[in-house]
């Protein structure tokens, strides 16, 4: 138990949902970040490159025509210095010379390189740091121009445009993440509104929930809630009836054992005392007789199939039940009309040992003394019964119905009994795909019989 509350955080649907989608909401924003971060920084770095070149063309076309006035020039353009300060316009150191690589002009801190290197792009050091060149030169003059620029802040030049760009996404994820919470909290709840449902229920209202509120998903669970539910409320009723019933027919037996017992102590006289205790243990015989098949009832009304089946054969059965029992009246015969063959089916034994036993006590209760009992297992065009049948005078058709209802003894039944004897070789048939059949005999008597029909597949 100290463990189930951590288990139960752990399994949170809500948390995990929240994780794992916040989870990969972040690692797409970093991986967007990262994409962003690096798209722009070559963005920047070819912006600076494009600088780079337009500078350089513009020293080219500035040359020509100040051929005699480069000292001029020069001062010109030291007074149109860069802003050092500002991070967008980098400072960029030139040379100017001809295409022998004599050297013209060059800018205060441009590093001394010679002009005579190959066109385009480079990187090389100096003093110790590396730096961007871009050598152009002009084919009809014969002019060589050499734009430098260090490689350390452009590249921080490029990290801040860059970082600039990342900026909004960094900003959007607090915000993101909590709409992602919003959302599945919104996304989730009809989940707890379910849970609220069952929770607020007494133990009383076992109603089917509303699947109509809850998401597609959630569907099957409530579904198996419901017939969870039907379940229960089936068992519940089927206790409070066992409740009652028990309630219902031991009042009356043990009502008779304390009156026979009341008058056994008050008695005097032997015989009075003598047939008083009688009384008391024939009302206690009949109460355990009750509670039996009570308890029976009981063991039989939760099953919905059986446990273990086995191969039984149903002739092997009758001839152990006949064994085992004796004729309530010195007149009244049983006998035993068996099979040689064997009479397989799946089942139970013992439960059907109990059918049996009810079906001949049945029969040996409610049939005159002079009267003969038969005990059967038998094949008839394919269908294998297992029964007792009698030559009494019958049931009046009209009960036949009801004979298998609970409690229900008839009308003209005299003898002591529960009226649970056939409800439970009901219950038992039901368990056993078998039917129980009651009917009177065209010749006199009566039979019951639990019968198994071949399906049209078999």
């Amino acid at each position: 138990m100290p463990r189930l509350l951590p288990n139960f955080r752990l399994q949170s649907l809500r948390w995990r949902l929240l994780r794992a989608v916040c989870v990969a909401a972040l690692l797409g924003l970093a991986a967007t970040g990262v994409l962003t971060f690096r798209q722009a920084q070559h963005q920047a770095e070819e912006m600076i490159d494009g600088y780079l070149a337009q500078t350089a063309r513009l020293l080219l076309a500035l040359v020509p025509d100040n051929g005699g006035h480069l000292a001029d020039l020069a001062r010109r353009l030291a007074t149109l210095r860069n802003d050092p300060s500002n991070p967008y316009e980098p400072p960029l150191e030139f040379q100017i010379g001809r295409a022998d690589g004599s050297l013209l002009l060059r800018s205060q801190n441009a590093p001394d390189i010679p002009l005579a290197t190959a066109p385009g792009y480079a990187v090389f050091e100096h003093d110790g740091q590396p730096w961007r060149m871009l050598n152009l030169q002009t084919t009809a003059d014969g002019y060589r121009v050499q734009v430098v620029q260090s490689l350390e802040l452009r590249d921080f030049e490029a990290l801040e445009v860059a970082g600039q760009a990342v900026v909004p996404i960094v900003l959007i994820s607090p915000l993101l993440l909590l709409l992602i919470y919003v959302s599945i909290r919104r996304g989730l709840k009809p989940l707890d509104d379910l849970a609220s449902d069952v929770a607020s229920r007494s133990p009383e209202n076992l109603e089917p929930l509303t699947a109509q509120v809850a998401p597609l998903e959630a569907q099957p669970l409530v579904s198996a809630l419901n017939q969870l539910l039907v379940r229960l409320r089936h068992t519940l009723d089927k206790e409070r009836r066992f409740t009652a019933d028990a309630a219902h027919e031991l009042r009356t037996p043990l009502a008779s054992v304390k009156i026979q017992a009341q008058v056994a102590q008050l008695s005097s006289d032997a015989d009075d005392r003598q047939h008083a205790l009688n009384q008391v243990v024939a009302g206690t015989d009949r109460a355990t007789q009750v509670l039996e098949q009570l308890l029976r009832l009981a063991r039989l009304d939760p099953l919905t199939g059986l446990i273990a089946p086995d191969n039984i054969d149903l002739a092997e059965l009758a001839r152990q039940v006949f064994a085992e029992l004796r004729p309530p009246t010195a007149t009244q015969a049983i006998r035993l009309a068996g099979s040689d063959a064997p009479l397989l089916v799946r089942g139970d034994a013992e439960l059907l040992a109990i059918a049996l036993r009810n079906l001949l006590d049945n029969a040996m209760r409610y049939t005159p003394g002079s009267s003969t009992i038969t005990v059967f297992a038998r094949q008839h065009n394919g269908a294998l019964a297992l029964g007792v049948a009698d030559d009494g005078p019958g049931v009046p058709p009209e009960e036949l119905p009801r004979l298998a209802e609970r409690f229900y003894r008839g009308r003209d039944a005299h003898a002591e009994g529960s009226g649970l004897g056939l409800a439970i070789a009901q219950g038992i048939a039901d368990l056993h795909q078998a039917r129980l059949e009651l009917e009177n005999l065209a010749g006199g008597g009566f039979e019951a019989r639990l019968r198994w029909v071949p399906s049209p597949t078999a």
